[in-house]
């Protein structure tokens, strides 16, 4: 042993210990381990406890030692050592004697404990401490406990192994209170599942006593046991789960723990039903989790499949876009399965798939005609559901203010189909459905003036304007035939500027209305972007959308609209659920203002530029329409669609956040091939892969907003995952836009091909 450490520990000259510190690691790194087995036979004897000089000449040692052995590296050399002492505090007293005082054993445990788990990735270091380390999480002291919980947590996710064998005392341990463990238990489940089943319920019922964190970790551990497929083990647990399902912060995860239930044992799940459909009311975003439920425990028998196919119809008709084809697969699945629900129509339905409006009339008829006469009544009940708040005679609004009302300007085509599909509906039932179904179907179509392909998917109707008597030609007829060469030339110019969305639905929000517009590609070629899925904007502009809308709807008739028309009735309707008190009605203002102010418009392109929309779409003079970007450009459809091969690669800076106010840019080398963006740890495209982003979670993509921009971010943009958001910065404007705009595509892409997986099936 050094001499000055033997003077220090064999005199317990205090007055010598600060010495310790001048003399270097290397001259003293040879008899650490000397010097800690003299520091075990001090702190052991009788009087330690209260002997102050001893325990300040002990705290000394330690706190150079420690020291020492982390510049030199050497805890494996001495480690055996360091256990050994840190164990011999376990034969003391830990608890703390006064509110913050701890023991002088509980001081050395602590102090030794950093030391010791830091090497948390050192595996030989982890076997002699990690069965020290449990028996610690039993003797009482709280602020270690929870100094010991983090680092086990980190020595879990090293090297599970290693606590494999103290499962039993670590779930012990979190059933006392000590939560921090339930962290590790995803990671111990793996390896050793039966301790952790048998307390399972116990765990559960914590679920209300923890923070959002803790939460998350048990929730966790619930979906590694649901995916064990161990219904007898969950089943009890189901109760408790279920309470929490209207937590925020929890409800996505919990649905996803049933459902992975509901793939083997729905049975288990069928009283649920009720409550699930409480959930998809209040939470519209759940909705394509509720529905996969709702189409497992339909495959339990024909009477429960009914049930939920009647929910899942009128979710279909009622639910915006991006649920559609999650909706429509769960029915296809059922009625697969108890094929004499539909019968011999159902291909012909679920052909129907661009329409998903089209597809849920045909079903929910479908659906009535099956049933006993009883159903008469519950048709009704389907209809008014399906018709949402719009009445079909005059259009005005309903009295529950806070359901959405929408219109489709593409529903017309698959309607006109639908009526000539056979159908054993009475009479009076059909005459009823049409009057109900009228105002959706506004987009009558000028063949001359429409391209080839989209002749070929619609029949030909005449419009209704002709020839009216004088009294419905009211004032906007008359506008509108003293302006019609004005407002079709008007249109023209605005057309290759602003799109005309397929279907626009009115929401409410806490503040006003706003107008959820969706927006396909007509030409749906091969590769096309949106031929199943749809653009989604939401704008705080309502009524200049459908002030565009009407503009757009005039220059398909020939002659002027009048109020009477079917279709000026639906803009009418929506007008209406947008009107603030003492506004202009729609027909006032369609007449005073015949076209939207300029600076409107301009407004409308600058959203339409900041949600990326001309990234996807572009006007095509050959075709006179909007067409996705893959249309609009074939010869590179191939090139994008090569599998492996890259769509753009290089370099960017990405944001690292390591403390709340600590934050730097590592320059990394990203790759976008097929469903993922690709990360390089280095700068390098030879440098090892890190974990991906994948495409199918990206919910946007967007310039970093101005407003947070200052000059170190002005060429940032964010990917907005379910999860997580990255903040990226190209190394210039021009190579930012190419990486926006590659991005955009390859999204809408994975997007389209889910879209195509659950609607192509047959």
């Amino acid at each position: 042993m050094h001499h000055l450490f033997g003077i220090v520990l064999g005199q317990k000259d205090l007055s010598r210990a600060g010495d310790l510190f001048s003399l270097d690691d290397s001259e003293i790194e040879g008899c650490l381990s000397e010097a800690l087995e003299q520091i075990k036979i001090i702190s052991s004897s009788p009087d330690y406890q209260t002997n102050d000089n001893n325990q300040a000449v002990v705290e000394i040692c330690i706190t150079r030692i420690t020291t020492a052995i982390r510049e030199t590296e050497s805890i494996e050399k001495h480690g055996k050592s360091l256990v050994a002492l840190w164990e011999s505090c376990l034969e003391h007293n830990l608890k703390p004697s006064g509110k913050d005082e701890d023991t002088p054993h509980a001081k050395i445990a602590s102090d030794i404990m950093s030391c010791i788990l830091q090497n948390y990735n050192r595996p030989p270091i982890m076997a002699l401490a990690v069965p020290v380390a449990v028996k610690f999480l039993q003797r009482g002291n709280k602020e270690l406990c929870r100094n010991m919980s983090s680092y086990l947590s980190l020595a879990a996710i090293s090297k599970a192994d290693l606590l494999a064998e103290h499962t039993e005392a670590i779930v012990k341990s979190v059933l006392q209170g000590n939560s921090m463990l339930l962290r590790v238990l995803p990671s111990l489940y793996e390896k050793q599942s039966q301790p952790i089943n048998s307390h399972l319920r116990d765990l559960v019922a914590l679920m209300s006593h923890l923070e959002p964190p803790e939460q998350h970790h048990l929730l966790q551990l619930l979906m590694l046991v649901a995916k064990k497929k161990q219904p007898e083990v969950l089943q009890e647990c189901i109760p408790s789960l279920i309470s929490h399902v209207r937590d925020p912060n929890n409800n996505d995860i919990i649905l996803n723990i049933l459902i992975e239930i509901s793939s083997y044992e729905p049975e288990v799940l069928a009283n649920l039903l009720p409550t699930l459909k409480e959930i998809g009311d209040s939470f519209p975003s759940l909705i394509g989790q509720t529905a996969k439920i709702y189409g497992a425990v339909g495959h339990i028998d024909e009477e429960r499949a009914r049930i939920c196919l009647i929910y899942l119809v009128n979710q279909l008709a009622n639910m915006e876009h991006s649920f559609h084809h999650i909706l429509l697969l769960e029915i296809k699945h059922i009625t697969d399965t108890f094929s004499n629900i539909l019968g011999i129509q159902s291909r012909d339905i679920y052909r129907m798939s661009n329409s998903f409006t089209a597809i849920a009339k045909l079903l929910i008829q479908q659906l009535e005609n099956d049933t006993t006469t009883d159903s008469r009544s519950k048709s009704l009940a389907l209809h008014a559901v399906r018709m949402k708040n719009i009445h079909s005679d005059n259009g005005q609004e309903a009295e529950s203010g806070d359901v959405t009302a929408g219109i489709s300007f593409t529903d017309i085509c698959l309607s006109q189909e639908s009526n000539k599909l056979p159908s054993t509906a009475g009479t009076e039932e059909l005459q009823l459905e049409n009057t109900l179904l009228s105002h959706p179907n506004i987009k009558y179509i000028e063949s001359e003036n429409l391209p080839e392909h989209v002749k070929e998917n619609c029949y030909e109707e005449s419009p209704k304007t002709t020839k009216q008597p004088v009294e419905y030609q009211d004032k906007l007829y008359f506008h509108l035939k003293e302006n019609l060469s004005k407002v079709k030339a008007y249109v023209l110019e605005m057309g290759k500027k602003i799109p005309l969305p397929d279907e626009c639905v009115i929401e409410d929000t806490v503040r006003s209305s706003v107008a959820k517009l969706f927006f396909s590609c007509p030409l749906k070629g091969h590769y096309c972007l949106y031929s199943k899925s749809s653009f989604t904007l939401i704008s705080r502009q309502p009524q200049l959308w459908i002030h565009i809308m009407f503009l757009f709807q005039q220059n398909l008739f020939p002659e002027p609209l009048s109020m009477q028309n079917s279709s000026v009735q639906a803009l009418k309707a929506l007008w209406e659920k947008t009107q603030l008190k003492g506004t202009h009605s729609f027909e006032t203002a369609m007449v005073q203002s015949t076209f939207p102010p300029q600076k409107d418009l301009d407004h409308v392109q600058i959203q339409l530029e900041e949600v990326r929309f001309f990234d996807l779409f572009g006007y095509s003079e050959e075709a006179g329409a909007w067409q996705c970007f893959m249309c609009n450009n074939p010869e590179k459809a191939t090139v994008v669609n090569q599998d492996g091969q890259p769509l753009i690669e290089g370099k960017l800076k990405e944001k690292q956040v390591r403390w709340k106010f600590i934050k730097r840019w590592k320059t990394r080398y990203f790759t976008l091939a097929g469903n993922q963006l690709l990360f390089r740890k280095g700068k390098s495209k030879d440098d090892p892969d890190d974990c991906p982003i994948e495409l199918s979670k990206v919910q946007s993509v967007k310039v970093v907003a101005k407003k947070r921009r200052d000059r170190s971010l002005p060429r940032a943009f964010e990917i907005f995952t379910d999860s997580k958001t990255y903040v990226f910065k190209a190394k210039d404007e021009k190579n930012a836009e190419e990486w926006l705009q590659c991005i955009n595509v390859a999204v809408a892409q994975v997007k389209e091909r889910e879209s195509r997986e659950a609607t192509t099936y047959l």
